[in-house]
């Protein structure tokens, strides 16, 4: 496996675990009632949340293809986006397998 195919799985590894640990967080956060409280920080909490996921996602995928790209490896850029988002959405596409099979 060439260095491209392992950084684009390490990439999409690592933002599918950012992801299900900010849904693990969400969905246990409901259970203690944190998301009940009744004044103005759980929505901002919850912004500055989203704010700061679309940031480090956003790295996590686009950051190395950006900088391939400004350093002049425009062909490397492109492979390295593309086999991050064909494995990240295999991820993905597993995780819906998982939702069909479980929820019934």
């Amino acid at each position: 496996m060439n260095k491209i195919w392992k950084t684009a799985i390490i990439n999409s590894i690592a933002t599918a675990a950012y992801v299900i640990a900010v849904a693990c967080f969400m969905y246990f956060g409901t259970m203690i009632k944190l998301g009940r409280a009744n004044t103005v920080l759980v929505p901002i909490a919850l912004l500055l949340l989203l704010v700061f996921s679309a940031a480090l996602t956003g790295f996590l995928i686009l950051g190395k293809p950006a900088q391939l790209y400004v350093d002049g490896k425009k062909k490397e850029a492109l492979s390295l986006l593309t086999y991050t988002l064909i494995a990240f959405s295999i991820i993905t596409f597993l995780a819906l397998i998982l939702l069909v099979i479980f929820v019934r």
